[in-house]
């Protein structure tokens, strides 16, 4: 079943690089409503696509496009700094630790009025950005031109892989995921040489979903953490 795609200025299409497949979304953060979502209004986790758009549904809004927005715990509370609508729900972690979150340097996605961008963590806590929604996670795919140092070109470690990318005058808003597995390097150098992001962060692995009507995708499985949408009037 086809699903109806929303009048949006999101554009959302399949790509090859380099032997891999993956499918690219791009909005305009000027013009765009960028929203994280984590809960409802009572609390509970939305955990799903289709549950967010069901919320916004009664608020006359719908989503255009989604995906899962950084890694959680097993109670689908965020592992590092998160924020909605201007609510901290968790604290900026700066330190190293175990897993692709503690890889450093991990980064943040900032969604700010007008713009977006992927902070490098400590230059997020330098800069101190005024974020309406913030989500952390990690490792940072390209950070100021540069994949990050701890890639390998010759991984054999592969996965589904999801992230997003912003471009310098946080306009442009590039989230892709890959639809074969990949390794760190080659999902990095995917936002570095073709979808020109100098600042990219790696939002998850194996567990990555895309929402893209426009496409007609709409990913389902378990109940997921973190979730960034793209948001629409309803039709």
């Amino acid at each position: 079943m086809l699903l109806a795609a929303p009048a949006t200025a999101l554009t959302c299409s399949d790509m090859e690089h380099e032997g891999n497949r993956f499918t690219v979304c791009e909005a305009d953060a000027g013009t765009e409503d960028l929203r994280l979502f984590l809960r409802d209004d009572q609390g509970e986790i939305l955990g799903h696509f289709q549950t967010v758009d069901a919320t916004l549904a009664d608020q006359g809004k719908q989503l255009a496009f989604a995906m899962n927005a950084g890694m959680y715990h097993d109670d689908r509370s965020p592992v590092g700094h998160y924020v909605e609508n201007g609510t901290e729900e968790m604290r900026v972690i700066p330190n190293a630790g175990p897993g692709n979150f503690g890889l450093l340097p991990n980064g943040v996605f900032c969604i700010r009025q007008g713009r977006a961008d992927v902070f490098e963590t400590l230059s997020f806590q330098d800069q101190q950005p005024q974020c309406r929604d913030a989500t952390q996670s990690g490792p940072m795919l390209v950070i100021d031109g540069e994949l990050h140092p701890r890639f390998l070109p010759d991984s054999t470690s592969r996965y589904i892989r999801n992230g997003v990318g912003t471009s310098a005058d946080g306009q442009r808003v590039v989230f892709a995921i890959s639809r074969n597995a990949v390794t760190f390097h080659q999902f990095g150098s995917l936002f570095r040489d073709v979808l020109n992001t100098p600042n990219a962060l790696y939002f998850d692995g194996n567990i990555s979903r895309l929402y893209a009507p426009q496409i007609g995708r709409s990913d389902a499985g378990f109940s997921l953490g973190p979730i960034v949408g793209v948001v629409v009037d309803s039709e």
